[in-house]
């Protein structure tokens, strides 16, 4: 992830720990896409809240608090699901989604 100018990095070694994982699961009949990081976590009793608009758990990050709502809307109109999980601070998060499958003529 490049640097934009004005960010300020409070620890360089976190950076260099950083691990995001993107895979896919089978979860009985569905193929649950996830993306995983081991970043700093989210309590669960914001894990619903992370996707509502112009949501922003911590008010000084990047962004506008769009992007995962818009993830879920985008995902719920293809007939899909979209949630979060996390096992709090400090635990890092998992990203997930689920599609249904094409039906093939």
């Amino acid at each position: 992830m490049p640097l934009r100018q004005g960010r300020v990095v409070r620890d360089p070694l976190q950076l260099l720990l950083a691990r995001v994982e993107i895979a896919a699961r089978q979860d009985g009949d569905e193929t649950v896409f996830f993306v995983r990081d081991n970043g700093r976590g989210i309590e669960p009793r914001f894990l619903e809240r992370v996707f509502d608009l112009f949501e922003k758990l911590d008010p000084g990050a990047e962004g506008t608090g769009v992007g995962l709502a818009l993830v879920r809307r985008i995902v719920e109109a293809h007939g899909g699901r979209a949630w979060a999980e996390s096992d709090g601070p400090g635990r890092g998060a998992t990203f997930c989604f689920t599609l249904p499958r094409s039906q093939e003529p």
